[in-house]
């Protein structure tokens, strides 16, 4: 066996959390945050967990270790705006998500449930692999033709296999 470090998954976890301490859920938070402050500039805590599904308290809670942590300034009670660290991860975030949206749409994820998929993978790409989608979403964008190669070569090995 060659010299590569396997870790299991809940190893790889615990690595990417010591590199950034946000988890997937706190990613979540801040990215919904991020996309609300775009309009008004801020958010509440009752708006934010209606749209995240979850209790109030529980948005407050993770608010709360967001703003400890420098991303977002909130007293409680009041309203919830990014600092510049949290704009910075936020955009990011959004457009991690939408990176990953985009190329489920272009490989044909079903449209019912490429929410969920995206949900899924966005929290455990490395930037590399986040990097290298893009460019072929790019690709696909700046020339569908191959992008209908792929759906044309996708029908036939489906009827195939």
């Amino acid at each position: 066996m060659d010299n590569k470090e396997f870790h299991t998954f809940r190893g790889y976890e615990i690595i990417k959390k010591n590199q950034d301490h946000l988890t997937p859920s706190m990613e979540d938070y801040l990215e919904m945050i991020y996309r609300n402050c775009q309009g008004e500039g801020y958010v509440r805590v009752n708006q934010l967990a209606d749209q995240l599904n979850v209790k109030a308290s529980s948005a407050s809670k993770t608010v709360s270790k967001l703003s400890a942590l420098g991303y977002l300034a909130y007293e409680k009670y009041g309203i919830i705006q990014l600092t510049p660290k949290g704009e910075m991860m936020g955009a990011f975030l959004l457009d991690r998500h939408d990176t990953v949206e985009v190329f489920l749409r272009y490989i044909g994820v079903q449209e019912d449930t490429v929410l969920l998929e995206t949900e899924l993978i966005e929290h455990y790409l490395s930037i590399d692999t986040l990097k290298n989608v893009k460019i072929l979403n790019d690709f696909f964008t700046s020339f569908p033709e191959f992008l209908e190669k792929l759906r044309q070569f996708k029908e036939n090995y489906c009827d195939e296999n």
